[in-house]
């Protein structure tokens, strides 16, 4: 009997001690708890850095035509989205842009960037143009000519809105030719491009102003 209840009390001692470890050890934090809460701190980051980009960048955007095209699939129809984006910043810079996506959305911000990647500086005389130009793309033709102060862009459609983008604020435009919003604007784009300044041709000619 002595000898059963020595060996009861070992084993009750044992057993204390077994589960007296397991009860104070405090649990160890997953490492998956911890993943989304990094993850979540940088999207945020990055957005914050974005909108902060947006804000310091003084290019107007605007979306100048969105063109869909459909691809016909065994499982149906697959949609993509062009855009052709024109920014400016209404003092002498603009750029043109075309972006393709399966979103409009992504289609427009692709756009943009490109043009903000392409800008070009457009020589002006006071609120005017330098001289009359003309300009060609496919079947747009486009004309420009000075304008005295006062008299607003007279301009119609794409044409317009690349040429208030550029600062351009007195202008005589038309368009001639193909109506299509996209050689129109790239029309645009050439005649603005051969625009040059009075010292630029000076130069050119090499010629001595008084």
């Amino acid at each position: 009997m002595e000898t059963t209840t020595v060996a009861t009390e070992i084993e009750e001692k044992v057993t204390v001690a077994e589960a007296a470890p397991e009860a104070t050890a405090p649990a160890a934090p997953r490492k998956s708890e911890g993943r989304p809460q990094r993850r979540g701190g940088n999207d945020r980051r990055g957005a914050d850095r974005r909108e902060q980009q947006e804000e310091k960048d003084d290019f107007e955007e605007r979306t100048i035509t969105v063109m869909r095209s459909t691809k016909v699939v065994k499982g149906g129809k697959n949609f993509s989205f062009g855009a052709l984006i024109v920014v400016g910043d209404k003092k002498g810079h603009v750029g043109l842009g075309f972006g393709k996506a399966n979103e409009v959305s992504d289609a427009i911000r692709k756009g943009g960037e490109q043009a903000r990647r392409h800008l070009m500086t457009v020589p002006t005389n006071g609120t005017t143009l330098t001289h009359a130009v003309e300009a060609r793309f496919c079947a747009a033709h486009v004309i420009m000519k000075p304008a005295s102060q006062g008299t607003g862009v007279i301009a119609g459609g794409a044409m317009r809105a690349v040429l208030e983008l550029a600062g351009v604020q007195d202008v005589l435009a038309k368009s001639l030719g193909s109506s299509n919003q996209s050689n129109v604007v790239k029309a645009t784009f050439e005649a603005l491009q051969m625009l040059r300044t009075k010292a630029e041709m000076i130069e050119k000619r090499d010629i001595k102003a008084l």
